[in-house]
């Protein structure tokens, strides 16, 4: 596999929930890999900036733009302002996503909304958005965020497990649709990866965790960061969807 500076020069990239975490490492890797980038943020304008100043420092390109990805019109907004500075979009990353755990018996029928609304609807409606660019042009990379718990499940995370899901199905599914065209669409599903939220559970319950990964450790944010610039690159040109899980080999 090539990589490094220079293997996506030239293409305009979106990346969905890039204020922290793996979101933010994506926006810096396909960056630093020479895409021009935007990316975007709901409530986190500080992450955002701090991503940015990131990229830059690394001589790269990329502008921040606050969208709540659960909202068609502003996801259409989003994209007409990116078509309208840039001319074009090669790359579209489906990252942004949230969170609302609780046993099923506990759980607030809002919270299942929330979650259903921000990452599974959140997904469609960019790559509803997305798709009418990428077929006029005849090509385009959309890579979806999953996780490992769309296949393992999770204790307090039916909701979230579910968008998961439903986001791998979606992948498979427009993968048939936007094929004809040279278009990919393929999700990217991590393991454990340390990010603020892990860093913070508590140092036994780590140890137990990694034992029952075969590589022996978690996962970095810049794991998932270089398959996705695999997954957008010309290399997996003949991949389309695919559920690529970046997860140390748990099963």
């Amino acid at each position: 596999m090539s990589g490094g500076p220079g293997i996506l020069a030239e293409r305009v990239a979106l990346v969905t929930g890039g204020s922290r975490g793996i979101g933010r490492a994506i926006a810096i890797e396909l960056a630093r890999s020479g895409a021009r980038v935007v990316f975007t943020y709901r409530s986190n304008p500080e992450g955002a900036e701090a991503t940015k100043k990131r990229i830059e420092e690394l001589g790269g390109n990329a502008s921040a733009i606050r969208c709540d990805v659960a909202d068609l019109t502003a996801v259409e907004g989003l994209i007409a302002k990116i078509l309208q500075d840039h001319g074009r979009l090669d790359i579209v990353v489906n990252n942004a996503g949230i969170t609302r755990d609780q046993l099923i018996v506990r759980m607030k029928p809002e919270d299942f909304d929330a979650v259903v609304a921000t990452n599974l609807r959140g997904t469609w409606n960019v790559c509803r958005a997305t798709a009418r660019t990428m077929l006029k042009a005849r090509s385009g990379r959309i890579i979806n965020l999953s996780s490992i718990v769309a296949e393992t499940g999770n204790t307090g995370q039916t909701n979230y497990a579910a968008t998961k899901g439903g986001v791998e199905a979606l992948t498979r599914s427009l993968a048939r649709e936007l094929g004809s065209r040279g278009i990919t669409v393929n999700a990217v599903a991590p393991g454990f990866i340390e990010t603020e939220m892990t860093r913070d559970l508590p140092s036994d319950f780590v140890q137990g965790l990694q034992a029952q990964i075969p590589l022996g450790r978690m996962g970095s944010v810049e794991d998932v960061a270089q398959a996705v610039r695999f997954l957008a690159s010309d290399d997996a040109a003949y991949i389309t969807g695919q559920v690529l899980r970046v997860s140390g080999g748990l099963d």
